[in-house]
């Protein structure tokens, strides 16, 4: 492994955390307006729908393991495999004030990847109108050291990989809270059962490469539309 450019490994992560305490801030912040719009001021009350960070930050997985994965991933080799995913504090709920349970439960588990969506769009664009100013797509990632590059290619890698990540039909993410719904009554001793061990089998498949191998069409595809 070669020398480490340490002033330019600081900056990296410092626009790497910015924009990652606000794909979260973000996603939380669209579950908590969501759920409030359908009649449960919980989150609301809590001071949840802001894109302010602090009280979205969770300080293991927004905080700590997103950092020690980002340095991990400078030296390569199996350490840097790990991806750069982290998740904010949940925002609380409490369904049995919903208008609507079954569209309640849909709407307010799919606002925080729609949130992300947006922000995913928000950095597209601005993508675009940089390309259009003779910046090359492989600018965006790491093949430039212009901040505003770095910013705007993590704001559609982390944006992209928090909306894949969480529609994942797996407790403890979104996508399986939106698949329950759907399901009968029978299959709720299996969801909780998954729920117990949820967290610990979802890092297992991280680790072995499991949302890497997911999200890569994915990625392409971002790169198809970025270069078309």
């Amino acid at each position: 492994m070669g020398e480490i450019d340490i002033a330019n490994l600081v900056s990296h992560l410092i626009i790497f955390m910015v924009v990652l305490l606000l794909a979260i801030s973000a996603h939380e912040a669209g579950h908590a307006w969501m759920s409030h719009k359908f009649g449960d001021d919980t989150a609301y009350m809590l001071g949840r729908v802001t894109l302010n960070p602090v009280p979205h930050t969770d300080p293991i997985g927004t905080l700590l393991i997103p950092i020690v994965a980002f340095l991990l991933g400078t030296m390569g080799g199996a350490l840097g495999s790990i991806p750069l995913i982290g998740w904010g504090k949940p925002t609380p709920v409490n369904p049995r004030n919903w208008t609507n349970y079954k569209l309640a439960n849909v709407m307010v588990s799919i606002a925080g990847v729609l949130a992300n969506l947006i922000l995913l769009g928000i950095g597209f664009i601005a993508a675009k109108v940089m390309l259009s100013q003779g910046f090359e797509v492989r600018d965006f990632f790491g093949g430039s050291t212009n901040p505003v590059a770095i910013l705007v290619g993590n704001v559609m890698l982390l944006n992209l990989s928090l909306f894949v990540f969480n529609l994942l039909p797996f407790p403890p993410l979104d996508g399986s809270k939106i698949l329950s719904t759907f399901l009968p009554d029978s299959a709720q001793p299996i969801f909780d059962m998954l729920e117990q061990f949820g967290f610990l089998i979802l890092m297992f498949l991280i680790y072995i490469g499991v949302f890497r191998l997911i999200i890569t069409p994915f990625l392409y595809a971002l790169l198809y539309a970025l270069a078309a």
